[in-house]
């Protein structure tokens, strides 16, 4: 897969937004990265420091309701966007070309409002 972004600089920019988030009373678990250098099934590890090669992160928010958002930046420059706000109201957001850590960070803020009314500033 081309190496169009930097997933250490995509996991920084979840991390600039993490506190902001539970201060915002959500539920941020740890990032997940996958390894393209592992055998398949390749396993999510939590642990950057397991990971070789990695092809992709994923990050899981959710409140304490049911609004709930998981993203996956893959380094090739897209992302993976799904989220449950209310029973009507799952599915998939459309996410543009991921070409830099700060255009992964204005996707996590747009989605972050969307699914769960907040809006954080990064600087």
């Amino acid at each position: 897969m081309e190496r169009v972004i930097d997933l250490d600089e995509g996991a920084a920019a979840i991390a600039a937004r993490q506190l902001a988030w539970q201060a915002a009373g959500l539920t941020v678990e740890p990032v997940t990265w996958r390894d393209e250098a592992a055998p398949w099934p390749q396993r999510l590890e939590t642990d950057r420091s397991k990971v070789s090669d990695p092809d992709s992160i994923g990050i899981h928010v959710h409140n304490s309701g049911d609004a709930e958002l998981h993203v996956v930046l893959y380094r090739g420059g897209w992302a993976d966007v799904d989220h449950i706000t209310s029973l009507d109201d799952a599915g998939v957001i459309p996410a543009p070309a991921m070409s830099s850590a700060q255009a992964f960070g204005h996707l996590l803020d747009t989605c972050a409002a969307r699914v769960f009314g907040i809006h954080v500033t990064v600087e």
